[in-house]
């Protein structure tokens, strides 16, 4: 690997041992290419630590909590770019070469549209909407693997340290500096959790939600109630 990797990937793991080998199996010819992979996991209760470690260029555990992951990840990244990635998400072909040229231009950060994988007819549908919704507001969701330049992200000073909604803030963060590239190339993600809460029930929790956030709710309220529901 290059003395400075042109792109560090960071995942944020908890109880992921069925989904870590595939998604880090697909990563491993990026890794041979000068892309840093890291696992960042958050005590999980299963083997993805395990799993990960052969497979990773590095593979820690951190405080639990996807911000603070991501946070830790991003501080033993060496690349100039810096993507954080789910560990049910699937990135596009060539999206490493995707995420440089968007950072070459005016834009310090992006995000991909999504595509939504599952059994429910309407997530298409779904996707379609957080896809259009995003690009009209300039927000993105962890789902649609954000992305950013080592300077952006310090700028924004990390993710903030919150139990939800950490995209979300990001983004707000990261808008400061520049408009979002909003590339049309499709991330693959997992529609899990649609299929098993249910299509309908899903929307309004999480726009609920979203709407209690804009209007000032503490994001530690919101998550109590949210993991109450799930």
């Amino acid at each position: 690997m290059p003395q400075t990797p042109r792109l560090s990937i960071i995942i944020p793991t908890l109880d992921e041992a069925a989904t870590i080998e595939k998604l880090l199996t697909g990563l491993t010819p990026w890794e041979a290419d000068g892309v840093e992979i890291l696992v960042v996991d958050g005590g999980s209760l299963d083997d993805t630590l395990a799993r990960a470690r052969p497979l990773a260029s590095t593979a820690i555990v951190s405080e639990p909590g996807r911000a603070r992951q991501m946070n830790a990840g991003a501080g033993m990244a060496r690349g100039r770019h810096l993507l954080f990635l789910h560990a049910d998400t699937r990135l596009p072909r060539d999206a490493d070469r995707l995420i440089a040229s968007a950072l070459s231009s005016e834009h310090c950060w992006g995000r991909f549209d999504v595509r939504l994988e599952g059994r429910h007819p309407l997530l298409p549908v779904i996707a379609g909407a957080m896809n259009l919704r995003s690009r009209l507001t300039g927000i993105a969701t962890g789902d649609q693997g954000l992305f950013m330049t080592r300077e952006a992200f310090d700028a924004a000073g990390g993710f903030p340290d919150q139990p939800l909604m950490e995209d979300i803030e990001m983004s707000r963060r990261l808008k400061r500096q520049s408009p979002p590239a909003c590339l049309t190339e499709k991330v693959t993600s997992s529609g899990r959790r649609w299929d098993r809460q249910g299509a309908w029930t899903t929307i309004r929790l999480m726009w609920r939600l979203r709407w209690r956030y804009w209007r000032g709710a503490s994001a530690d309220v919101l998550a109590r109630e949210y993991r109450h529901v799930r």
